[in-house]
């Protein structure tokens, strides 16, 4: 054979090659026309590098093992939990804002329930001396997950509320990302919380990094914050499980967070999610935790409905969430995010929010850890502008506090940011809520962050250099693909 024909044979070899891997992107289901658009033009253009990028990064793949196990215990969970949870209390929710528990309740099944308690936390610090208080008064079990974990003050505070918890005869079952608190996992304190009788367990174990991708994708991740005590306590929000300095990124701190206290039925709620992610991981029936279960009456005035989302479930459900709430606002709409990298409903959705009047507001941090999204986010903000959404950018600190208000009546807080990642790869826990005191209280933290921020005009984006602009917009393309 000769070299002509073997480079020609190569050549075409290549080009099937890549024929096949756009086709793939091209068939992929659910997902939109500009995200198939992306890959298309990766493959096409950085062929070799393109086509290893989609084989690493363009399918939401857990691994088939993974998948079933999640399928058959949500099933199983969903079949034999309480049937409280799912019937739910629509007549506890208001009439304009059923429509949005409804979509919620779409997702895990869920409900919406009535009679909860809650308090907005003065900081992060706050919040883990009182889950510490909550472990340290625990009389039954404590179930604990992040998706980090440091070995910081506040993370060691809580790994050593939860050996003493185990002493005693608590039941205490502990959750880590494998990627997020790989090295927390690998350190003495992990194995401390072991030999107290804490009952570990590493979430979407990586063995191997280099074979992982062909069991499914490294970075598709459990982002989520849940904490549960007696099945009667529950906090939910955006801190992991350490201190605001976040010593493995300092250069940000310190990182401004939002957790609330919550009492009452969503205790449950949320500890249904948490049930489901142990027993996807173990071998433990852990059911009876929302299996028989009676909730209180009348304890609370916040109607309450835990929204758990992740690559198992379907991947539209946490924007549509999103966009559900931002169409439902009629006179005021603020949100925090850290990431803003939406899906092109969401952002047609918070432009079309403040052209029909509404007061739409976001608040980013002006330094973001990631600069790739830090430049994708701004590849929106005249969009956003020309529109009418007023965008503040928070410069003490990284805001990385996920709230949604709107009306100051409902809010949204968890661990889900607004970008792609949270849409389509990592497993978000989050409490839909309806109660006017503590949206209120959710409000003030969020004007507080208004006033420590600067507002970016239309003038200011036009005044960018084109350098900036060009980059801004070239990442921005590449949202889809991010």
């Amino acid at each position: 054979m000769t070299n002509e024909v073997i480079l020609l044979t190569s050549v075409l070899g290549h080009i099937a090659l890549q024929l096949s891997f756009v086709a793939r992107a091209l068939l992929r289901p659910h997902r939109e026309a500009s995200s198939r658009a992306a890959w298309v033009l990766v493959i096409l253009t950085i062929p070799t590098i393109g086509m290893i990028a989609y084989v690493l990064f363009g399918e939401t793949s857990i691994g088939r093992k993974r998948l079933e196990k999640y399928h058959l215990i949500t099933g199983r969970v969903r079949k034999e939990a309480a049937a409280d949870l799912f019937e739910g209390q629509f007549d506890e929710v208001e009439g304009r804002y059923r429509h949005l528990f409804s979509l919620g309740q779409s997702v895990n099944g869920l409900g919406p329930l009535g009679g909860s308690r809650g308090r907005l936390m003065e900081d992060t610090n706050e919040a883990f001396r009182c889950l510490v208080a909550d472990i340290d008064a625990a009389q039954e079990s404590v179930h604990l997950l992040f998706y980090i974990w440091l070995d910081d003050t506040n993370g060691l505070k809580v790994a050593e509320a939860a050996q003493r918890a185990a002493r005693r005869g608590v039941t205490v079952r502990v959750m880590a990302d494998d990627i997020g608190s790989r090295k927390f996992i690998r350190s003495t304190h992990w194995q401390a919380m072991k030999e107290a009788g804490v009952k570990t367990e590493r979430a979407l174990p990586v063995s191997r990094l280099i074979l992982h991708p062909v069991r499914g994708r490294v970075d598709l991740r459990n982002h989520r914050k849940i904490a549960v005590v007696d099945n009667a306590v529950a906090y939910c929000g955006s801190p992991n499980c350490a201190d605001p300095e976040f010593r493995i990124k300092p250069s940000f701190a310190p990182w401004v967070d939002q957790m609330v206290r919550f009492e009452g039925p969503v205790a449950i709620q949320t500890q249904y999610l948490f049930v489901e992610d142990w027993m996807a991981h173990t071998d433990e029936d852990i059911l009876d935790y929302v299996r028989e279960i009676s909730l209180p009456k009348g304890g609370g005035s916040i109607v309450t409905q835990a929204i758990g989302t992740g690559p198992t479930i379907r991947n539209s459900a946490m924007p549509e969430v999103f966009e559900v709430l931002i169409h439902a606002a009629r006179e005021k709409l603020l949100i925090t995010t850290p990431y803003y990298v939406p899906s092109d409903a969401m952002h047609d959705a918070l432009c079309l929010t403040a052209r029909r009047g509404v007061r739409t507001v976001l608040m980013l941090p002006a330094r973001n850890d990631s600069w790739i999204v830090a430049a994708a986010s701004r590849s929106y903000y005249r969009d956003l502008t020309e529109a009418g959404v007023q965008i503040y950018e928070y410069p003490n600190g990284l805001l990385h506090a996920k709230i949604l208000t709107l009306d100051g009546e409902v809010a949204l807080i968890g661990s889900a940011n607004l970008d792609r990642r949270s849409f389509e790869l990592n497993y978000e826990n989050n409490v839909l809520l309806q109660d006017r005191e503590l949206t209120s209280s959710l409000e003030a933290r969020q004007e507080s962050y208004i006033a420590a921020s600067r507002l970016i005009g239309t003038e200011e984006i036009a005044g960018w250099s084109r350098p900036r602009k060009l980059w801004n917009n070239a990442v921005g393309m590449l949202g889809p693909v991010l």
